[in-house]
């Protein structure tokens, strides 16, 4: 199929644009749909994407959550927040929380933030994770009475502690 921009190269991006309820689809090149993706991007934000994906399947009771609440704190309502793409404090966190929390499902797959760290904190982080792993595993196999796993687990404990402390 060719780019129904260019008409020349193989279309590559297939994008379907919906416009007061019509379908159209566009066939891209690469180069026709980068420069298609800086136009869209000046056209949409952020906040169009939020407020649309917080329409999308809401999995919450619209009466209790939408038009009711509003931030005490900041005085942003639902509605508000779907227009803007924002929270306007801390405490709409709090207060929208029925209404977030599977928006952030959808957006990053988890609630959780797991950001990135630096490596050298990254490692020092997994040291300290695995350690205390460890420790949970040695509290387990004495109370299983499994001695020999439990000296083999504090053998393990003492000689990453020992490695920690050069």
């Amino acid at each position: 199929m060719v780019c129904n921009i260019c008409g020349k190269t193989q279309a590559t991006v297939h994008l379907t644009e919906i416009i007061d309820e019509q379908i159209t689809e566009l066939h891209l090149c690469e180069e026709c749909a980068q420069k298609k993706g800086a136009q869209m991007e000046s056209h949409f934000g952020l906040s169009d994407l939020l407020a649309g994906l917080a329409d999308l399947g809401t999995q919450f009771n619209k009466t209790k959550t939408e038009p009711k609440l509003k931030c005490p704190k900041c005085g942003l309502t639902y509605e508000d927040f779907k227009k803007v793409g924002r929270l306007g404090c801390g405490e709409c966190y709090n207060v929208f929380k029925e209404a977030l929390v599977p928006l952030l499902k959808r957006i990053h797959g988890s609630t959780q933030h797991c950001g990135k760290s630096p490596k050298k904190i990254a490692k020092i982080a997994k040291a300290r994770n695995d350690l205390d792993v460890l420790k949970e595993k040695l509290q387990k196999a004495i109370q299983k009475e499994d001695f020999e796993e439990a000296a083999k687990l504090r053998d393990k404990i003492k000689e990453i502690e020992k490695r920690n402390n050069k």
